[in-house]
């Protein structure tokens, strides 16, 4: 019997994928070889930048590691800081308060005798309106009368007379307290036709323009001895850190370190150092200025005023800082060039 079945074409057989072409296929495929992306690059200016940002707070870890020696030290700039603050607040509100003091400049115009109370007033209004005078009081013929009679206990003597002797008097308050100022604003009020007598007592308000001269020479003569002492101390601290850290610079100078390399973070200490002593001098002011606030109250009381102590402001805090960084600095790198130089690899 024969088989009806026809045998099929050997194409139309399934053909197997070769083993050889999968793994060639597999082999085609390329790997999955994706990295991070690297890093950019930093810059010379960020490099520099982050450098001197490590070093200044790797030399406040320093600092942080002895922290007895780092307060006292700062404790010392700071006081030597707060006396020359202190006294220049005090100058600052000395003047004030001679400038508030009421009735401390004031001119007295004697009008003349012919001199109707009218004809006053048109003058205190007239002078009102001058640049360089502040306020005119008027004290009429009838008030100067009535004054001397309860002052002088002569009143049944003046009662005996039949006309007022006494004129007019305008009493000026120049616009700026200073002594080439009022005498200015006397001169030209002194020269009015009403006028008969300009009397302007200048001689206390010469003396204390002369205090306050001496108290602020007194004050840079001061700041300038501490400044100096500060100076001496940051240069001095600056001095012992480098001797007990001579071994690291010398290991440093072997393998090339430059002086401005080893230079930095002993400056950057001074800087710490004076910046802890402004901090430390702001808040002594203050403290000290707070203490000084009750008793100043009850002395402004009794003459009648509500005067508040000047402290340190947001500019006056500000310059401070500015002035113990400035010192500590200039301490630091006074002590490193002078004892640097001396540090060579044996």
């Amino acid at each position: 019997m024969f088989n009806s079945r026809e045998p099929r074409s050997p194409r139309h057989r399934p053909s197997r994928p070769s083993r050889s072409n999968h793994r060639g296929a597999r082999s085609t495929t390329p790997p999955n070889t994706t990295q991070p992306p690297a890093p950019p690059r930093q810059g010379p200016l960020q490099a520099w930048l982050m450098h001197h940002l490590y070093v200044l707070f790797s030399s406040l870890g320093q600092l942080s590691r002895q922290p007895l020696p780092t307060v006292l030290t700062a404790s010392v700039i700071g006081i030597a800081l707060a006396l020359p603050a202190g006294l220049y607040l005090l100058l600052e509100n000395a003047q004030h308060i001679s400038q508030r003091w009421d009735g401390s400049v004031q001119m007295s115009l004697f009008l003349k005798i012919d001199v109707d109370d009218t004809q006053a007033k048109s003058l205190a209004d007239e002078l009102r309106q001058q640049a360089n005078i502040a306020d005119v009081e008027l004290i009429t013929r009838a008030q100067a009368l009535e004054e001397y009679r309860h002052l002088s206990g002569f009143s049944d003597a003046l009662s005996a007379l039949d006309n007022n002797p006494l004129p007019a008097v305008l009493v000026v308050t120049p616009a700026h307290s200073d002594p080439q100022s009022s005498q200015t604003v006397l001169d030209q009020l002194s020269q009015l036709p009403a006028v008969d007598i300009a009397q302007f007592d200048m001689r206390w308000l010469k003396r204390l323009f002369a205090i306050m001269d001496i108290v602020r020479r007194g004050v840079l003569i001061l700041s300038s001895l501490l400044a100096l002492a500060v100076l001496l101390v940051i240069g001095n601290t600056i001095r012992l850190a480098i001797h007990h850290r001579r071994e690291e610079i010398e290991i440093n100078r072997l393998f090339g370190a430059t002086d401005a390399f080893i230079r930095r973070p002993f400056l950057y200490a001074g800087v710490w150092y004076g910046l802890l002593g402004s901090v430390i001098a702001g808040l002594l002011v203050r403290v000290a200025f707070a203490q000084l606030q009750t008793p100043v109250q009850k002395l402004t009381h009794l003459y009648h005023s509500n005067y508040h102590l000047v402290t340190l402001s947001v500019g006056d805090s500000f310059l401070l800082l500015l002035s113990g960084i400035a010192l500590g600095l200039a301490g630091a790198w006074l002590a490193v060039g002078q004892h640097l130089q001396a540090i060579r690899p044996q």
